[in-house]
């Protein structure tokens, strides 16, 4: 289940990219990597596909269940490009895309598995899903320098915006937000502009002619909408800690930020229920 090369999985991955969801993990560093990985395995995902140097290693109880290709994850626009080569190679089929340290969670996803949720949103003849990044991070930061702890996270429960969406014309676009809030709101100074958005289309169903871009919206429309013009729709959540692990790692942030944690900030608890009730993740019709 290893893969020299994405030309090399491309090649023998037929069977792999025949039935989804499919969900493709990035890993850009090793830090909860295997994390990662058990956690998008238990939602049901038909396959789980790793993106990863040559020099990390699995333990062998991933290995067995998760398919590996080597890659490096950077410059940035790697990722977007592997995305849309596997697109096209996987018409159809449900993929899903995120990085290591990064959770998806929908409604319901401790009882509910990730193909049932998909089932219902293509009922809604909807072939795309907006899910919200919302940042985790340590509590502590002097216990844990790098802004990651899976068993002491935080995150804002407050402090979310939405503005409407425009087109180089100044148009308002239809049914589209721009996201923000979490350490990228608050750390700003800090995130490049054009990097402060926190939604992402990271559930979509793959078509030859559909493309990813590099500010994670697509060349489609209404693949960017949060929900159908006339009710509603599920969303999800990815809970990260990406944004926390960029700002204490580079230098030009992190000896400005002694602390993560503000007024705001209430402890994760891995539950559905928790993004639910603070509206960061919406049930649309299903129930």
């Amino acid at each position: 289940m290893q893969y020299e090369t994405l030309d090399h999985f491309l090649n023998t991955s037929q069977a792999i990219l025949s039935k989804g969801p499919v969900a493709l993990i990035f890993a850009e560093d090793d830090v909860e990597l295997e994390g990662t990985l058990h956690h998008h395995l238990k939602l049901g995902f038909k396959s789980v596909i790793a993106f990863l140097p040559s020099e990390f290693t699995l333990g062998d109880a991933l290995s067995a269940r998760v398919h590996q290709v080597t890659l490096t994850c950077a410059p940035r626009t790697v990722v977007f490009d592997t995305v849309n080569r596997i697109m096209q190679a996987a018409p159809g089929v449900w993929i899903y895309y995120c990085y290591n340290a990064e959770y998806l969670f929908y409604p319901f996803c401790e009882t509910r598995s990730v193909g049932e949720l998909l089932a219902f949103h293509s009922e809604e003849r909807r072939q795309a899903m907006l899910t919200h990044v919302i940042d985790l991070y340590a509590n502590d930061l002097i216990t844990f320098p790098n802004g990651v702890a899976s068993d002491h996270a935080m995150l804002d429960k407050t402090g979310y915006y939405a503005h409407t969406r425009h087109d180089a014309s100044g148009k308002p676009l239809e049914r589209q937000l721009d996201m923000s809030g979490g350490l990228r709101w608050r750390f700003e100074d800090h995130i490049p502009y054009e990097r402060r958005r926190i939604d992402r289309i990271s559930l979509f169903k793959a078509k030859p002619d559909l493309t990813l871009l590099p500010d994670h919206t697509f060349n489609e429309a209404e693949y960017n909408t949060h929900a159908c013009p006339w009710h509603n729709n599920l969303t999800a959540a990815i809970c990260s800690f990406r944004a926390a692990k960029a700002l204490k790692s580079n230098a030009g942030s992190t000896f400005d930020i002694s602390d993560f944690c503000w007024n705001r900030s209430v402890p994760f608890e891995w539950d559905s229920r928790q993004l639910l009730d603070l509206g960061l993740i919406e049930p649309g019709q299903w129930f």
